[in-house]
C-alpha cells in the first residue's frame, strides 16, 4: 500500500452524492452488499487491514483491484494539477470499481482509506471469474459499474480535458470517440466558456492548437488522431499480443459484438478490434424502434454500449482505433497484422467490418465533413444544429429516424429523396411519422447539387429532377443517410468464406439483410461454426 498526504478535509463536497441523484438512482450506484453476499465474495480474494492514509488505487493504474469494503472508509478521488476533488465514498457493505475495471482500461481516479479500514480485495481476474458463476452479484456489481460510468459522463468527471469549438470538425471527432468508446470527459468551448484563455495559458497552447486534449492533467495533445488518445489513456495496453486467440473478430458492430458476447460467454478466448468507433453503423442511430424487446426504442449507442459490456462481462477484450491491414493463410493458424505491431495470431477470424458510406458525387463535399456535413445523427450532432434548418438526405429508415429525432428540436427538416416515393424503401411507421410532423418538409425526386461555404458549410443547392429547377438555401447542416455498399471485389459463401474458420457476417456479407437484428443473429451463429473449426 502506499502513502499519501493528501488531507482530504480541504477538499470540496464530493460530487456524486445522494444529494445530487435520485434516492433509486443512488441505491443502483453505491448498493450495499448483504452479509451472506460478502461471504461469498470472500472466497474469491482475501481479507486486508489497511491503515488511515494509505493509497489502494493511483490514477493510471493498469491492473486495478476490486475492494469491498468492511470495516472503515474508502475516498474516491479525481487527481488536478489545479484541485484535488471528492468524488465519492465508500463505506462498510459498499465496493469500489467503474466500468474501466471490465475493459482492463487505467484507472481514472485515486482510491485512498480516510480511516484505519479492512477490505476484501479481488483482483480483476477474480472478478470477472466472480461475476460470471454467482448471478446475483454480477447483478448488483455490473448494474453499479455501469451507472458509475454513466454519472461520471454526464458530469463530465474523468481524467480528460478536451478544448475545442462547436465549428470544428476535428472536435466533433474527438468528442464522438470519447463519446462512442463511453470516456467521460470534460468539454470547455473555445466561443462561449469565459475563462477558456486562462486554461490555454496554463497549458501553454494557443488557439490555432484547438482542438487540444489534455491527459490525466499532464500530457497536452493538439489535434490528436483517435489512435494518439487512445494511446495516452491506455485503452489498449491490457491487452496481450502474444498468445494464441480462438478467434478473433474484424469491427465491433452489432455482428461483431454478438459474436464477442456468444463466443466469449462459451469459453472462447476473444478479440475484437474495431478501427473506428465501437458500434458501428447502428451505434449513430438516434432511435431503433424495431428491434425485438424494446417496444419503446432504444438508441444505438445505447443497445451497442449494453452488448459491449455484455462481452466484457464474460471476458473478451476489445481493441479500439486500431485497423486490421492484412490476413496472413500461410498457416493453419491466421496471422491478423495490426496497424503498428506484431501480427495477432488466431485459430479463426470473423470478419464484421460493416459497409462503407456511399459518398455522394458532389464537388467540395469533403471540406464540410465534420463542419456542416454529416454522416450520424445523435445528440452530438443534434447540439450543433441548435434551432436552424437542416437537410435530411435518403429515403431508408436511417434517413427517416434522423428526420424525426432531428425534427424535436430543429427550425425546419428538408428531406430529400432522388426516387420518387418512401414507401419502397422506409418503414410505414417513420413515413406516417414523417407525413405528420409539421416541420419536416419532404422533396422526393431531389438532389443536392452544390454545397459552398468558408470554413463551415453555409449555403446548400438541390435540384427537382423533374423539372431540372434549382434552388439555394442558406443552410448550415446537412446529414447524409444515403445507405451503404459492400466494399469487396470478391463474393463470399453464407458466413464462411473461402479460407477455412474465417467468417463474414453483418453487412459486409454480400446479400445481407441489413437491420440490426439479422446483423445480431448472423454474429451469433457464426461461434456455432468457430466450434465446429476449433474441433477439427
Amino acid at each position: 500500500m502506499r502513502q499519501t498526504s493528501v488531507d482530504s478535509s480541504l477538499m470540496p463536497d464530493q460530487l456524486i452524492t445522494d444529494a445530487t441523484v435520485s434516492p433509486a438512482r443512488a441505491a443502483s450506484l453505491f448498493p450495499h452488499l448483504t452479509p451472506a453476499q460478502i461471504a461469498r465474495l470472500a472466497t474469491h480474494g482475501s481479507v486486508r487491514r489497511v491503515a488511515r492514509g494509505n493509497v489502494l488505487i493511483e490514477a493510471g493504474d493498469l491492473n486495478v483491484p476490486f475492494f469491498v469494503v468492511t470495516e472503515g472508509a474508502i475516498e474516491v478521488i479525481r487527481p488536478s494539477r489545479l484541485n484535488e476533488t471528492r468524488v465519492a465514498t465508500h463505506g462498510p457493505g459498499q465496493f469500489s470499481g467503474e466500468g474501466n475495471m471490465l475493459v482492463g482500461r487505467p484507472s481514472m481516479m485515486r482510491s485512498i482509506a480516510t480511516v484505519d479500514s479492512t477490505v476484501i480485495e479481488l483482483s480483476r481476474d477474480q472478478l470477472l471469474a466472480l461475476i460470471q458463476t454467482d448471478s446475483e452479484i454480477s447483478e448488483i456489481v455490473m448494474r453499479a459499474f455501469i451507472y458509475r460510468r454513466l454519472e461520471l459522463i454526464s458530469q463530465g468527471i474523468g481524467d480528460v480535458v478536451l478544448i475545442g469549438s462547436m465549428h470544428s470538425a476535428a472536435t466533433l471527432r474527438i468528442r464522438e470517440f470519447l463519446g462512442r468508446n463511453g470516456h467521460p470527459f470534460q468539454y470547455v468551448d473555445l466561443d462561449q466558456d469565459a475563462h477558456v484563455q486562462e486554461l490555454l495559458d496554463q497549458f501553454h497552447v494557443t488557439v490555432s492548437d484547438i482542438p487540444v486534449l489534455i491527459c490525466r492533467g499532464e500530457q497536452v495533445l493538439r489535434n490528436p488522431t483517435n489512435e494518439d488518445i487512445a494511446g495516452c489513456l491506455g485503452f489498449n495496453a491490457a491487452i496481450d499480443r502474444t498468445h494464441v486467440r480462438d478467434v478473433v473478430i474484424v469491427g465491433a458492430g452489432p455482428a461483431g459484438l454478438a459474436a464477442a458476447v456468444y463466443g466469449a460467454s462459451e469459453g472462447l478466448d476473444v478479440l475484437v478490434i474495431e478501427s473506428t468507433l465501437p458500434g458501428g453503423q447502428a451505434g449513430t442511430s438516434s432511435k431503433i424502434e424495431n428491434y425485438l424487446g424494446f417496444p419503446t426504442g432504444i438508441s444505438g449507442q445505447d443497445l451497442t454500449g449494453r452488448a459491449m459490456a455484455q462481452a466484457l462481462k464474460f471476458g473478451a477484450q476489445v481493441m479500439v482505433a486500431k485497423g486490421v491491414t492484412k490476413l496472413a493463410c500461410d498457416r493453419r493458424q491466421y496471422g491478423v497484422y495490426i496497424d503498428d505491431g506484431p501480427r495477432v495470431l488466431a485459430r479463426t477470424v470473423i470478419v464484421a467490418t460493416g459497409a462503407e458510406y456511399r459518398r455522394a458525387a458532389i464537388q467540395h463535399l469533403s471540406r464540410f465533413e465534420g463542419a456542416g456535413v454529416y454522416y450520424a445523427a445523435t445528440f452530438m450532432e443534434r447540439q450543433l444544429c441548435a434551432v436552424d434548418e437542416v437537410v435530411v438526405v435518403g429515403g431508408g429508415n436511417s434517413a427517416g429516424q434522423a428526420a424525426v429525432f432531428l425534427s424535436q428540436t430543429v427550425r425546419r427538416v428538408h428531406m430529400l429523396v432522388r426516387s420518387n416515393s418512401l414507401a419502397e424503401s422506409m418503414s410505414r411507421y417513420l413515413i406516417r411519422r414523417i407525413e405528420e410532423s409539421p416541420n419536416i418538409e419532404l422533396r422526393t425526386g431531389t438532389e443536392i447539387v452544390s454545397v459552398s461555404g468558408d470554413t463551415h458549410l453555409e449555403q446548400v443547392c438541390w435540384r427537382d429532377k423533374a423539372t431540372g429547377a434549382t434552388e439555394p438555401h442558406e443552410i448550415r447542416h446537412v446529414f447524409l443517410m444515403t445507405g451503404a455498399h459492400w466494399p469487396l471485389a470478391r463474393t463470399p459463401s453464407l458466413l464462411e468464406t473461402s479460407l477455412p474458420g474465417v467468417f463474414a457476417v453483418g453487412d459486409v456479407r454480400a446479400g445481407n439483410i441489413k437491420r440490426v437484428a439479422s446483423a445480431v443473429g448472423e454474429g451469433s451463429i457464426a461461434i456455432s461454426f468457430v466450434h465446429q473449426v476449433l474441433a477439427e
